[in-house]
């Protein structure tokens, strides 16, 4: 038996999902709670397997629910389920240590199936959800791009560098002369700290100071 609480302001929808999680054979639920005040209480004192948890809540949102939740019983497993897509809803209830996020709008296809995941060690994710981390963690991923405290005249002539201008046609280009070019090309060798133009070139690709 799968035992199950629930924190949901809205009434209509505790209401829902208790009709629709005890018409599951395996499921119980154990308590419907319209805020998380007293969160880690009821946790404590029903010792469900699962949590279903709303974000916007009163007082005390799902997410400062479930980290203190979280911190007074780590094996408590907590779903967020919410409206909420926004990519800082869904990392905060992550760092919080939500081990799933379903949005309400899945209900009911995909939460039966997401609480018997969740029971099994599973961490469920509605799909466009899942899609959405999966590209914020590709971006985290990538190297960051340094400046090498480079001045904006000098990231235009190494830009142009880059493009295979010479120093007469970033000249012309930026409207200064050959030598002030030449001294902007100095000072950016100093400060990547290479010795001629094609070292620059493929340092500033490498470490994405120009595109």
């Amino acid at each position: 038996m799968t035992t199950i609480i629930v924190f949901e302001d809205k009434a209509n929808m505790r209401e829902s999902l208790k009709l629709l999680l005890e018409n599951e054979p395996d499921f119980r639920v154990l308590g419907l709670f319209p805020h998380c005040v007293r969160g880690v209480e009821h946790v404590l004192q029903l010792n469900p397997d699962i949590v279903l948890m709303d974000i916007d809540l009163p007082e005390i949102n799902g997410i400062e629910g479930t980290k203190r939740i979280k911190k007074a019983s780590p094996d408590t497993q907590i779903v967020m389920l919410t409206v909420f897509e926004d990519d800082t809803k869904i990392f905060e209830s992550i760092k919080a240590g939500a081990d799933g996020y379903l949005l309400k709008k899945s209900i009911p296809s995909e939460l039966i199936p997401a609480i018997r995941n969740t029971v099994t060690g599973g961490s469920p994710i509605s799909p466009g959800i899942a899609s959405r981390v999966l590209h914020a963690f590709r971006e985290k991923s990538k190297p960051k791009a340094l400046s090498f405290e480079l001045s904006k005249r000098e990231h235009e002539v190494l830009e142009l560098l880059t493009k295979g201008y010479s120093y007469k046609k970033i000249a012309e280009h930026l409207f200064v002369s050959v030598d002030t070019i030449g001294t902007h090309i100095k000072n950016i060798y100093s400060k990547l700290q290479v010795n001629s133009a094609s070292e620059a070139v493929a340092k500033a690709l490498k470490n994405r100071i120009v595109e």
